[in-house]
């Protein structure tokens, strides 16, 4: 038939036009060709106007979308046009048709929102080029031996990549830097240089009491200009350390004391006063210093010791590690930049950063993070560093607020060379030049600790946004909180601070994340025995849901009983289960709330806990299925934010990383097969009466097992519950066991003898007869009636007649008391 065939399909409105109904009939069929008109299908008033056109289906069979769609038309509007009588879903020349669907208004999900301290509020995270992002993370300064603080930082920005990478899918792209140029870097290298120098010439006594007193008046003048009292306390300690220990030197040498003993003394005043003599010679010596491989033995050595801290608190390694050693050449090209970008001024071999012209751009902003600490003084001094706040460095500022970005050096310290002159990096410029390389003109995250915010973070703020003419050199900054120890404020130079090596003697890298975990990333954490008790008890709570899972887990059953019915019990606790992952899913959207998170799986676990109780009541095994997903998901969870090592497959791994898997499924067939002899063995001597088999039972469940790490657990009427945990654990569970029936014991006996005492007073009582029991109270009564009942007081008064009487009480329950005993001495009872 023309014009069914390769001609363009009309619309509805020239449909209409055509007056001939085989024609019209055959450009509908024309149209509908090219569009669904059953399933799924809604109608429009124009298939109604072109429907009420038509009085039958066509009988062609070639025009069979025609005759479709007027089947599906008359079924939905209910009669054919023209007909008095409708004509439904069952008409002879019609079928049934899908109804019209209507999809789920569903909810809104959640983003996720990020404390960002650019704006001081949650914004939603949405990184500028897709699912990537990109990350810097300002590294540790390495002079010194790692510490909790650092943990702090680390960890918690650990947790949160996690997070974003395995949670929330981002691919992120996660570059940390090493400073090793640094001034502390500097005088400590110098420092323990000429300390060393200074302990090889063996220094007599008299030199070296002469030495301590030079060095002890410089550093009261250092302790006369300190005003921050937690710093001028710190100092005081150690002037009064070093006082003490000069004394028993400076007896020695007065009295002549033998030569072993001077030196001994001697030795313990050195190492006392190392930190206090090392500043000395560094102030008078530090110029002469010219070995330079000095400054870089000392950051080696320390950022070897930081990466083992790291990977043994199982923190993920970044994706690129950059050092400022490696970098000058790149730093020396971003200053010449901001310089002629006009932000940047030479003077006298160094090069300042012009914060007043910074500020003054249109398309600047100087001080994002913190705008009301601009000007401090203190804060940007100490962000200099000590080698450059001399009054002559100061004075090549054009103004107190510009900032070093290169460093002219001075005799004693390393150089490069540069267009300026010999100089090296000032602090701040690092982070930006080799962020600025790795990442470009901008990045999605920067992060690191609080207390960088300013002037640090500012500062890189500001001269990167110079460097690349941009106000977005940052998207989203994430700063974690502070660090106390036991509420006091955590410090490296008030040598407060505890080592990470140190914490992990204490507890484990596990215990040490729960902790952090168990609190907002970026607020302060207090590091103190309740706070890890915390994370003890919930890491305890969670391993011994995980344990009895697997021994739910490890009961036979053929294929089939591994899918049980579900009954009340199991859908309220798969509600519950979907309702929790969907509340731990909305805190981690709060900016990772791991804290609201761990109280979701926390109270989770709780009810899956209430559930396996109640069975275990009614002799009814539970559902393993249901608690496997549970467990699976909490498993998933902890692995996420990094509590869980990859090797297990459900819950804490067994005896160290690498062997949960194999020691597990290696002992537990052998471990359950002694757990069932033994079973039989305690039924036989129950049943035949014999107690040292019972006896030897408990031992080897008490004494024996808990050294390999093994727990089993009896239960009246049900299997013994096999458990493989920690041996340390299970040793100081044992100890535990032990005091609390040793305190049991104590206060047992006690009692006993307290209900002796009792007794033996209440005897004592019962034996004194009722005549005789006032007679020794002379100093309350003179007189006494014939019965022995007091009559006058001490004064000779007559007594009244309520004391009269209530001492006639007294009488007459001792006179009962009395006739038992008497009853008792003639029944032989009492001794």
């Amino acid at each position: 038939m023309a014009g069914f065939v390769g001609e363009p399909a009309p619309d509805y409105a020239s449909i209409l036009s055509i007056s001939d109904e085989a024609a019209r009939v055959r450009a509908l069929n024309e149209h509908l060709s090219t569009r669904s008109y059953v399933q799924g299908y809604s109608l429009s008033q124009a298939d109604v106007d072109v429907f009420r056109q038509l009085s039958a289906p066509p009988a062609d069979t070639r025009l069979f979308h025609v005759a479709r769609w007027f089947r599906h038309v008359e079924a939905v509007l209910g009669g054919v046009p023209g007909c008095g009588e409708p004509r439904g879903l069952q008409t002879s020349k019609g079928r049934r048709v899908q109804p019209q669907w209507s999809p789920p208004a569903g909810s809104e999900p959640c983003k996720l929102r990020l404390y960002n301290s650019l704006t001081r509020n949650k914004d939603v995270f949405t990184p500028q080029n897709g699912n990537r992002v990109t990350w810097y993370c300002c590294g540790p300064t390495v002079y010194d031996a790692s510490h909790m603080g650092h943990a702090r930082s680390y960890i918690s920005f650990d947790i949160l990549r996690r997070v974003l990478r395995d949670y929330f899918k981002f691919d992120v792209f996660y570059c940390m830097n090493i400073t090793d140029i640094d001034d502390k870097i500097i005088q400590r290298a110098r420092q323990n240089c000429l300390f060393e120098r200074y302990r090889e010439t063996r220094p007599t006594a008299m030199q070296l009491l002469g030495d301590i007193r030079a060095s002890l008046k410089t550093f009261s003048v250092k302790l006369n200009e300190t005003t921050d009292p937690d710093k001028k306390q710190m100092l005081e300690r150690m002037q009064l350390a070093v006082q003490l220990a000069a004394a028993p030197l400076e007896e020695a040498v007065r009295s002549n004391l033998a030569a072993e003993d001077i030196d001994r003394r001697a030795q313990v005043l050195l190492e006392e006063a190392k930190d206090l003599l090392s500043d000395w010679l560094d102030t008078s010596l530090g110029s002469e210093v010219t070995d330079n491989s000095i400054f870089s033995k000392l950051p080696k050595f320390w950022e070897e010791e930081f990466h083992k801290d790291m990977e043994a608190l199982n923190v993920l390694p970044p994706d690129v590690l950059t050092r400022v050693s490696e970098y000058v050449p790149e730093i020396v090209s971003f200053v010449q930049k901001i310089v002629d970008n006009g932000y940047g001024y030479a003077s006298n071999g160094s090069v300042y950063f012009d914060t007043a012209k910074f500020a003054s751009s249109e398309r600047h902003s100087y001080g994002k993070l913190v705008p009301e600490a601009v000007g401090d003084q203190k804060a940007l001094q100490e962000g200099e560093g000590d080698l450059s706040v001399s009054a002559d460095r100061l004075s090549e500022k054009r103004s107190p607020s510009d900032f070093a970005l290169w460093k002219a050096s001075k005799p004693g310290e390393p150089s490069w060379p540069c267009p300026w002159g010999k100089g090296r990096p000032g602090w701040h410029i690092e982070c930006s030049a080799m962020a600025g390389t790795l990442l470009g003109a901008s990045m999605d995250i920067h992060g690191g600790g609080f207390d960088l915010r300013f002037p640090h973070h500012d500062n890189e703020l500001a001269q990167s946004e110079a460097y690349f003419e941009n106000d977005c050199w940052v998207r989203y900054f994430l700063h974690t909180g502070h660090l106390t120890i036991a509420g006091c404020k955590m410090s490296k130079s008030l040598k407060n601070f505890i080592t990470i090596k140190d914490a992990l003697k204490k507890h484990s890298a596990r215990q040490l994340r729960l902790a952090f975990l168990m609190h907002s990333w970026k607020d302060t954490l207090d590091y103190s025995s309740n706070t890890m008790e915390s994370a003890l008890q919930f890491e305890k709570f969670l391993n011994e849901f995980f344990l009895n899972v697997k021994d739910v887990l490890r009961a036979p059953v053929d294929i089939t009983g591994q899918f049980e019915k579900w009954e009340e019990a199991e859908a309220e606790l798969n509600e519950s289960f979907y309702n929790k992952k969907a509340a731990v899913h909305e805190a981690l959207c709060d900016n990772i709330d791991t804290r609201t998170a761990l109280e979701e799986m926390r109270a989770l676990v709780s009810q899956c806990n209430l559930y396996m109780a109640a069975r275990k009541a009614a002799r009814r095994r539970p559902n393993r299925a249901l608690l496997q997903s549970v467990a699976l998901y909490l498993t998933h969870m902890l692995k996420i934010f990094g509590a869980i090592e990859e090797e297990s497959i459900l819950g804490f791994p067994v005896g160290g990383a690498g062997s949960s898997l194999n020691l597990e499924s290696t002992v537990m067939p052998y471990l359950q097969v002694l757990s069932k002899f033994r079973e039989e063995v305690r039924k036989i001597a129950r049943e035949k009466k014999v107690p040292e088999i019972l006896r030897l039972s408990d031992a080897v469940r008490d004494d024996l097992l808990p050294e390999l790490g093994v727990r089993l657990e009896d239960h009246e009427g049900l299997p013994t519950v096999v458990k493989l945990v920690d041996r340390e654990t299970l040793l100081r569970e044992r100890e535990e066991k032990i005091r609390v029936e040793e305190e049991k014991r104590k206060k047992k006996e006690e009692a006993a003898r307290r209900k002796q005492e009792q007794e033996a007073a209440k005897l004592a009582k019962m034996k004194i007869p009722p005549s005789e029991m006032f007679l020794s109270e002379s100093d309350k009564y003179s007189k006494f009636d014939e019965n022995g009942l007091p009559t006058h007081d001490t004064e000779g008064q007559e007594l009244s007649k309520g004391q009269a009487k209530k001492l006639r009480k007294l009488f007459e329950a001792q006179e009962k008391l009395h006739k038992e005993y008497l009853q008792m001495v003639q029944n032989g009872s009492p001794e």
